[in-house]
């Protein structure tokens, strides 16, 4: 059956409307739940405007300015930046399977968050704890070592970008578990570290937000300045430079934009799966290969999943919390299935 293929502003409007719906919904349930009226007059009070007299608690005020509205935007900038990273590197490499954690990201970012939750001692910087910088600063170096692994003669190409990722990919994830072995009698520790490994989303502080909040949109708008370089790379590598694709610096820059928004995404919310993996291929589907469609699109369609991830993740078993990589497998792979068995022989994939 023939997949229909939507006008973009039409697209858009329906994607935008999600993404508000989900924003709201993330600061309404928790496991004290707020109004909608009480959350507008909250925010309208927090920007020096008022609607009627006070009518909420005054716990209310701090429950949703200083956890649930930095959590919630925090979800959103990260199903974001992991969507656009999938669109990136599924285009790069020519590969549905292909996800942001592909080239050693995560390999890199669980081995250094896992070793400084088990020795490093705790520290602040900006908002961000001791783990999450040397998550981020791992997920890049994986990056950085995959890419200069990959370069042969001077030159790195998508097939030996793949290798190289899938073999740092096995060797950092073997070192992380020696490193769990090595310290199997902290138990609260190792604990901490396999949620952590299961994702979830961890914004204490606005600064965080201040910090990440621009490397995702900035990575976001300069991925959408790759679509044409993607789109020709859709016909291979010597059809993109027959068109005036300068491959090899094309590489290079959407690597660079996908660690940068993979790591970012890592340092909040730790290793959240499967959400790069499903959002761009179930968009694809439905879209069509157009990069100049996909890239804002996952971009909206990851921030939404993400928030009614989290969401779940905090309502479902209130007062704990559960994973919230569980709720992005069960949100998206029912759906992803679904529209592979239908669509998946006529995807638009090339």
């Amino acid at each position: 059956m023939r997949t229909r293929r939507y006008p973009a502003l039409t697209v858009y409007a329906g994607l935008v409307g999600l993404l508000l719906c989900a924003l709201v919904i993330g600061v309404m349930q928790g496991a004290v739940a707020l109004s909608p009226v009480a959350i507008l007059k909250i925010l309208l009070r927090s920007v020096g405007m008022s609607l009627g007299p006070v009518t909420w608690e005054g716990a209310d005020e701090t429950i949703l300015l200083e956890l649930r509205l930095p959590r919630v935007l925090g979800a959103g900038l990260v199903g974001a930046a992991l969507a656009v990273a999938g669109v990136l590197f599924q285009g790069l490499l020519r590969n549905p399977l292909a996800d942001p954690y592909i080239i050693g990201t995560s390999a890199g970012a669980g081995v250094a968050a896992t070793v400084a939750m088990l020795i490093l001692p705790p520290a602040s910087i900006l908002g961000f704890g001791s783990v999450a910088l040397s998550a981020f600063a791992g997920g890049l170096l994986a990056v950085l070592l995959v890419y200069r692994l990959a370069r042969v003669d001077g030159r790195s190409s998508p097939v030996t970008l793949l290798l190289a990722g899938v073999v740092v990919n096995t060797v950092l994830g073997y070192l992380g578990s020696l490193s769990i072995v090595l310290f199997e009698g902290s138990e609260f520790r190792l604990r901490h570290v396999f949620t952590w490994l299961m994702g979830g989303i961890a914004v204490h502080d606005l600064r965080q937000l201040l910090v990440v909040g621009p490397m995702i949109v900035v990575g976001i708008i300069a991925a959408y300045g790759c679509a044409a370089s993607l789109n020709a790379l859709a016909v291979g590598e010597e059809g993109a430079q027959i068109l005036g694709v300068d491959l090899d610096r094309e590489v290079g820059r959407i690597i660079a934009l996908g660690a940068l928004l993979t790591g970012a995404a890592v340092s909040i919310g730790g290793l959240i799966g499967f959400l790069g993996l499903a959002v761009p291929h179930i968009l694809r589907l439905l879209l069509g290969p157009d990069y100049r469609r996909l890239v804002p699109a996952s971009a909206m369609v990851g921030a939404t999943i993400l928030v009614l991830a989290d969401t779940a993740a905090r309502f479902v078993a209130a007062p704990a919390e559960l994973p919230v990589g569980i709720f992005t497998a069960l949100l998206g792979g029912p759906l992803f299935l679904v529209l592979l068995r239908r669509d998946g022989r006529e995807s638009g994939w090339r």
